[in-house]
């Protein structure tokens, strides 16, 4: 049994909105976004006049030109999860990280968070991709609870302004940066709990999203929103069979684009008022946008109510997660 203690999220201050895209002169307009993707806005770690002025056309450059590096992001997400949980920095026994955009192969991305925070544990990393924050909640249910400290740090920050082209319309609109940060514990109970958790991949479909190092983000875009889609229902489903009252289920799905996740509450079928989402404000943040959506309405979920979240990874990978709240979840 896993259960999560506290979520937070951070999003930097900076606003690439749609306008700002079409002044760009790349081939864009709102109503070309909102018909495609439905994101109005995104957030950045870039300065608005560096997009501007180099398109990001270096993304080796970005890392010294960012506002927040991924670290920072992150620890800004954990002391909003610290808050939550009622714990601090010094409770955490281990840290888990893992994104899309970690901008070091060495060292392990959660060493250099760890560092940030002033936390000196032990801490690695494991990734896949935008599915990151279910896989790592899905091992972690999965460990031993004897051999596991009580609390368990879980980083998710997403630099993805950095690793996109601006000169490329069809990624450029769509992803966001972000950072989640969430407590768990599979030694120390709480209201909120992993009830059920699944995963999946399909690795012959690895060359399908990538950043290759010191490269840009790429995707062939039509297959990857066809495959989400399709297993994104089929997680959904399964995460049904798992519930207690499935036809209540709140849906908390990969925050990809708006239409892909409006296709699968069509499919699956999610009931509108179930559907709780944030990427036409913040666009794709990749690990840190399903979190992100759980850690933005924590507040308004009860006891008794229960969480499906369907993600969907590069690699190809695909997860999922039953949340339960109350002491019973």
């Amino acid at each position: 049994m896993l259960y999560i203690h506290g979520i937070g999220h951070f999003h930097p201050e900076n606003v690439i909105d749609n306008a700002f895209l079409e002044s760009l002169d790349i081939g864009t307009s709102d109503e070309w976004i909102l018909e495609r993707v439905g994101i109005r806005t995104r957030r950045t770690t870039l300065s608005l006049d560096y997009v501007r002025e180099t398109r990001n056309r270096d993304p080796r450059a970005a890392l010294e030109a960012s506002v927040y590096t991924n670290a920072q992001m992150a620890a800004r997400a954990a002391q909003m999860a610290l808050d939550r949980a009622g714990i601090k920095a010094g409770d955490v026994g281990m840290v888990l990280a893992g994104g899309s955009s970690a901008p070091w192969s060495l060292p392990a991305e959660a060493c250099i968070c760890a560092a940030e925070m002033g936390i000196d544990t032990q801490a690695i990393d494991m990734n896949s991709g935008c599915s990151s924050f279910s896989t790592i909640l899905h091992f972690a249910s999965a460990l031993r609870p004897e051999a596991m400290p009580d609390f368990i740090l879980v980083l998710n920050p997403e630099g993805n302004t950095r690793v996109m082209s601006y000169d490329d319309r069809n990624t450029c609109v769509l992803f966001g940066d972000a950072a989640t940060a969430t407590v768990v514990s599979n030694r120390v109970p709480s209201r909120v709990r992993v009830d059920y958790s699944t995963l999946s991949s399909s690795p012959r479909g690895w060359d399908q999203a990538t950043v290759r190092a010191g490269g840009f983000f790429q995707q062939v875009g039509k297959a990857v929103q066809t495959f989400a889609i399709r297993k994104s229902v089929a997680t959904y489903g399964e995460l049904r069979a798992h519930a207690r009252c499935p036809d209540k289920m709140y849906f908390i799905g990969h925050q990809a684009n708006l239409l892909m996740l409006e296709a699968v509450c069509r499919l699956a079928p999610v009931p509108a008022d179930a559907h709780v989402h944030n990427v036409a404000d913040f666009g794709n943040c990749s690990s840190a946008g399903a979190p992100s959506v759980l850690s933005q309405n924590w507040d308004r979920f009860r006891d008794g109510d229960e969480i499906a979240m369907a993600v969907v990874g590069a690699g190809l990978t695909w997860s999922g997660l039953v949340i339960g709240f109350g002491q019973n979840a």
